[in-house]
């Protein structure tokens, strides 16, 4: 089968398309023949050597695909060969065919293509997490997102206005935040003059957010934290500026705030059964036509360099897709 190879850090020109062996699943395993691989920022650090995670090499990037079961090891209940399937590998999803655990697999609903299948789970479930369990947030309560316009900055968007919150989409272009117009946030704010701290005053009545979603990090934390209202909750989400920012320890004492982790991975170990509450609710807004993915970009394989490089200049709005078969 053909797959995209990293065999050593650096852009995404180091990689290569290349024929390996077809995988074989072990028990509690199954192959997913692999219609669709979404692209995700932490897939742009994992090829440089710079994300937490780091699989020995070689290794075929890609989190998250929809596609068709095509075998199943021993012991694997629940599905049959033939299922439609979103999957979470972890790696190796951008290839022919994919290797993953049965825990990794959910069955998607009919109206469910393979594109919004492999862009659903990551940025979704990220979302939900950040805003159900780490910030609890209340309706009523007022939510700024920063870089709304992104995979997860979408989401956060459509499931704050689903939480009843006031929601302020924020983003660093006026291109970006009629993007985000779609998911019908409450407040527009455009931080591309590099001004956060003042405008969010200005539509807060000087109070500030309650809660803030910031997958951006860098500069923009560092207004965050000085535009935050009383009890309100930093969520750290992850760092696509560059800069890992610190957070002030008077500012927390000042502002009665507080700074909350937001780790996907390590919830889903942690709190599994949470997780998969999650994910069902998640599933059951979408069947009810609650949520709307947006795919906004989709690649071939064969320009995978093209693909990477939509979230190395930041263009990023909504997902990114590698289709690797037709429906």
């Amino acid at each position: 089968m053909k797959a995209l190879v990293c065999h050593s850090y650096g852009p995404p020109e180091n990689l290569a398309i290349e024929e390996v062996a077809d995988p074989v699943p072990d028990k509690s395993q199954a192959v997913v023949d692999v219609y669709a691989a979404s692209l995700n920022f932490p897939d742009t650090l994992q090829i440089q050597g710079k994300y937490q995670f780091q699989p020995p090499m070689p290794f075929t990037p890609g989190s998250e695909v929809g596609g068709i079961i095509r075998a199943l090891g021993a012991g694997v209940k629940g599905f049959s060969v033939g299922d439609r399937v979103m999957a979470t590998p972890s790696i190796g999803g951008i290839a022919e065919q994919v290797l993953v655990s049965e825990a990794g697999l959910r069955r998607i609903p009919d109206n469910m293509d393979f594109r919004t299948a492999a862009g659903f789970a990551m940025v979704y479930t990220t979302s939900y997490h950040a805003l159900k369990q780490r910030a609890q947030l209340k309706p009523g309560e007022t939510l700024l997102v920063l870089g709304a316009s992104g995979g997860v900055g979408m989401a956060a968007v459509e499931l704050g206005k689903l939480m009843g919150a006031r929601v302020i989409a924020a983003a660093s272009s006026d291109e970006k935040l009629e993007f985000v117009k779609q998911a019908d946030p409450d407040e527009l704010l455009n931080y591309g003059d590099g001004d956060l701290k003042e405008k969010v005053k200005a539509l807060t009545d000087d109070k500030g957010a309650d809660v803030i979603y910031d997958p951006v990090g860098g500069n923009l934390f560092d207004q965050a934290t000085r535009c935050i209202n009383w009890n309100g909750r930093i969520l750290v989400v992850g760092f696509t500026s560059g800069r890992i920012p610190e957070y002030k320890a008077n500012l927390a004492l000042l502002k009665g705030a507080s700074m909350v982790g937001v780790f996907l991975g390590r919830f889903r170990k942690e709190e599994p059964e949470a997780y998969e509450q999650n994910f069902k609710e998640l599933l059951e807004l979408y069947s009810a036509g609650k949520l709307k993915p947006v795919v906004t970009q989709s690649f071939a394989l064969e320009e995978y360099v093209a693909a990477f490089t939509v979230f190395t200049e930041r263009r990023a709005m909504g997902k990114v897709i590698i289709d690797i078969r037709q429906e």
